[in-house]
């Protein structure tokens, strides 16, 4: 469903990606990780065109990403992302947050709009906040509701930059434990975290990036039991302790 193929990127002279390669089939779940400022938010904003690239090619569903001709709302109705921050539009309801880009981006009516969003709610529990504002949320809710404002436009696959970083250590398991239900579900997702224990509990393969490199990608037991590299092993050494 997703190819990677030699993709580089720079900020200026910096190098921030260095030829990174990668697949992904329908129904994985791939967890990104390494140190920070190793490249990782930027890999994965690279799949939906919110980073550009210099060197390489990604495609999505045989749709060439970094196509120049490319529709990229049209491309991102299809690739679900939630960020670290959530995102909501602070002076719009939580209903409104979830039927703007279905309206404008899907063209659909208001009324199936608002029967998409309500569904998806009822399902995480949060339906009678439907007309709150998101500062009368929680974080942890907040980042339900973007997960589910991506899940409105029926995305063929989800990307998740550290969904959990920006919550507090309460909040943290009710957004994982939703992301293991869509995991459960079939839905393929690319996820970047540090969150280990996610990662064993749902994750098909992990990459190990490290300035700007792949270098470990394999699946998880040979990760965490047998990783390839010294870095990694270090990476993981630190991480579960």
């Amino acid at each position: 469903m997703i190819s990677l193929k030699n993709v580089s990127k720079w900020y200026g002279k910096f190098q921030v990606l260095d030829n990174c390669s990668m697949d992904v089939r329908k129904g994985e779940v791939v967890v990104i990780c390494g140190p920070s400022g190793s490249g990782k938010s930027t890999l994965i904003k690279t799949i939906n065109g919110l980073e550009s690239i210099q060197k390489g090619s990604i495609h999505i569903d045989n749709i060439h990403v970094n196509d120049k001709k490319i529709n990229l709302a049209t491309l991102r109705s299809k690739v679900g992302m939630v960020f670290q921050h959530f995102e909501l539009f602070p002076h719009l309801s939580i209903i409104e947050n979830l039927t703007l880009a279905q309206i404008k981006v899907l063209n659909r009516d208001k009324k199936t709009a608002n029967i998409t969003a309500l569904k998806l709610l009822k399902r995480i529990g949060l339906i009678k906040h439907a007309y709150k504002f998101p500062v009368q949320l929680s974080g942890g809710q907040q980042q339900r509701v973007a997960i589910i404002r991506a899940l409105c436009m029926n995305p063929i696959v989800m990307l998740f930059d550290e969904p959990t970083s920006a919550l507090d250590p309460e909040m943290i398991s009710e957004v994982l434990d939703f992301m293991i239900q869509l995991a459960d579900e079939g839905m393929t997702m690319i996820v970047v975290t540090h969150e280990m224990g996610f990662a064993k509990k749902v994750a098909n393969r992990m990459i190990f990036i490290n300035e700007g490199k792949i270098i470990e990608d394999s699946n998880k037991d040979d990760f965490f039991i047998k990783p390839k590299s010294e870095r990694a092993k270090e990476f993981i050494d630190k991480i579960i302790r």
